[in-house]
């Protein structure tokens, strides 16, 4: 009975621990990028208006654009958001086969400044089974080519598997 018992409370333990905050682990960080303290700087220091802070976030077969925020708000407070072309096409919106910097997704990990609005509407994303926000993209400039990782340090890029979220 005593046994039936700590067991019991060993596995109660065991799942309960299971469902802490800690990030998965997805591999070993292959971004690069700054110092938290330093991204942190930058990010305070950011110029404000109405715009958004993007990052190109491409993972094979998935439609999404990658990430946008507002000046001066963390990473881990962005969406990521579907891309509306209807007023201007997306910086990457070019052939899949096409030379290795004119193609799909050429600019995964840039950062823009991106102009426009979400439109309030969800969008179904079927290959990775996320409804997404959709955003109206009007205008955007390109910020940097290499900025690093994108939420902490520790970031892990899979080209094949969404691995990187707040």
């Amino acid at each position: 009975m005593r046994l039936c018992r700590f067991i019991s409370i060993l596995a109660a333990g065991l799942i309960l621990n299971s469902c802490g905050t800690l990030r998965p682990n997805y591999g070993p960080a292959n971004m690069g990028g700054p110092e938290q303290e330093e991204r942190r700087e930058t990010i305070n220091s950011e110029t404000t208006g109405n715009f958004y802070i993007g990052r190109r976030y491409h993972v094979n077969r998935t439609w999404w654009w990658g990430y946008l925020r507002k000046p001066g708000e963390p990473w881990s407070k962005a969406k990521l958001t579907v891309f509306n072309q209807s007023l201007m096409r997306a910086p990457d919106n070019l052939p899949q086969d096409g030379p290795s910097d004119a193609r799909y997704a050429y600019d995964h990990n840039y950062e823009y400044r991106i102009w426009g609005s979400y439109t309030g509407e969800t969008v179904y994303e079927p290959n990775s089974n996320q409804f997404l926000p959709e955003f109206r993209l009007k205008n955007y400039e390109l910020l940097k080519t290499n900025p690093g990782w994108l939420f902490h340090p520790s970031d892990h890029y899979d080209p094949h598997r969404l691995t990187l979220h707040p």
